[in-house]
């Protein structure tokens, strides 16, 4: 058998393995059965589903129908910008505020992308910021500060 869509095999490896896990950690909990569900009959379901999949995933990595396929380099700048942006997010917003954190958010990971421009960022930052404010503070009633402290104080 020779492997023709590297990705959708390493896709499989990842879907059975996250799989096989919630499996194995959700026999910590009673599962019980179809009609008496215990507390781990969901992840134990849901997990072997997610390990199914995967191994089907992983075996259609093999056929013949598929184009063959090699994996793309990892993007690790792009990747540590994003990762980087939701922990500034973290770390901001208990001082800062929602507004100041999803501007710091969207702008530090819209420089990952190869399409950035400063137009649809400016763009992306109002709209999210106007529908954070309606959805989590007025909506939800989160207590998120809005504005940074030294300027409601």
């Amino acid at each position: 058998m020779q492997t023709r869509n590297h990705r959708d095999l390493w896709a499989g490896v990842m879907f059975f393995a996250f799989g096989a896990l919630f499996m194995v950690l959700s026999q910590q909990y009673q599962i019980g059965t179809a009609a008496r569900m215990g507390p781990g009959f969901f992840p134990f379901v849901l997990g072997g589903l997610l390990a199914f999949l995967g191994a089907i995933i992983f075996l259609g990595a093999f056929s013949s129908r598929n184009e063959p396929l090699r994996l793309t380099p990892v993007g690790w700048r792009e990747l540590g910008l994003i990762l980087g942006s939701v922990a500034l997010f973290g770390a901001v917003l208990p001082s800062f505020g929602i507004v100041v954190a999803l501007v710091l958010l969207i702008g530090v990971s819209a420089v990952a992308s190869h399409d950035f421009s400063v137009r649809d960022t400016v763009i992306a930052i109002v709209v999210l910021a106007v529908f954070s404010y309606f959805t989590f503070v007025k909506g939800l009633e989160l207590q998120f500060p809005l504005w940074p402290k030294f300027i409601t104080n």
